[in-house]
């Protein structure tokens, strides 16, 4: 069909770690400045995303430009609860920076990228550290507004790509990469020790979908100690899918209207 607090991530914001420098930016030009509503709604994002316990300190969510799709928009490194709009740097697609200033990016800004490259529909990414989901087991959709899950949401096992001894933190374009073939055409990818990544086709739709995974994995953990679970169909995840993507304005809304 789309991470915990600090469980194995905390160098998730930062960056220079393990001899792994920042990529200067480039000095390619900035593409025509985006839309003021797009950056409102890209800051809107991180603050709604801190006050649903999505991410906390870390994680990060981007928006695909809306003037130039090579590129994409994203916060520079710092807790999500705190950006503002002079906060959002521009991105090539392979995580290069355009016109930093001296920003510090975030160290994982390769899953936006790869993500974009191998997704032309997806319009935003989510990467957080909740801990509904870092665990490694699959979410399987338990209620109707987690449809878009679909059967199975994959794992994205990062020791299959670079051995037993990372920090399991996506810091170069090849693990990106491999993030991105493991998502395929889902919304939700989980990483094994590490939280998740969703995808959608708008920055709201996105948010909405990383709320409810995460509610859905509360709900499922919960369900599986009662006893067995009866899991929506794929029929009836795509039905309920279909039908929570027009709901997901009035979530916006609420979201939008009770966060600073």
């Amino acid at each position: 069909q789309v991470c915990p607090g600090v469980w194995g991530c905390l160098c998730c914001g930062l960056t220079g770690l393990v001899g792994i420098a920042v990529r200067p930016a480039r000095a390619a030009e900035p593409a025509s400045a985006p839309a003021p509503a797009l950056v409102a709604d890209l800051v809107a994002a991180n603050h709604i995303l801190f006050d649903q316990g999505v991410v906390d300190g870390f994680g990060h969510v981007s928006v695909r430009h809306d003037k130039d799709p090579s590129r994409f928009l994203l916060s520079r490194s710092m807790a999500p609860a705190l950006v503002q709009a002079g906060d959002i740097m521009e991105f090539e697609l392979d995580g290069a920076p355009v016109g930093a200033a001296g920003r510090m990016p975030y160290l994982e800004r390769f899953i936006h990228g790869a993500i974009y490259r191998a997704r032309p529909d997806v319009m935003s990414v989510i990467h957080s550290h909740s801990t509904g989901v870092a665990g490694g087991a699959a979410l399987r959709p338990v209620f109707h507004l987690a449809g878009f899950l679909g059967p199975e949401t994959p794992v994205f096992e990062i020791r299959d790509v670079a051995g037993p001894a990372t920090d399991l933190l996506v810091r170069s374009d090849a693990l990106g990469d491999a993030l991105a073939r493991t998502l395929g055409g889902h919304a939700v990818v989980l990483m094994r020790g590490h939280g998740s990544t969703t995808v959608g086709t708008d920055v709201r739709q996105t948010v909405f979908r990383a709320v409810y995974a995460e509610v859905n994995a509360r709900l499922q953990s919960d369900a599986q100690r009662l006893g067995p679970v009866t899991f929506l169909t794929t029929e009836e995840a795509a039905a309920a899918a279909q039908t929570g993507n027009g709901l997901v304005g009035r979530a916006w809304e609420l979201w939008r209207i009770r966060t600073p």
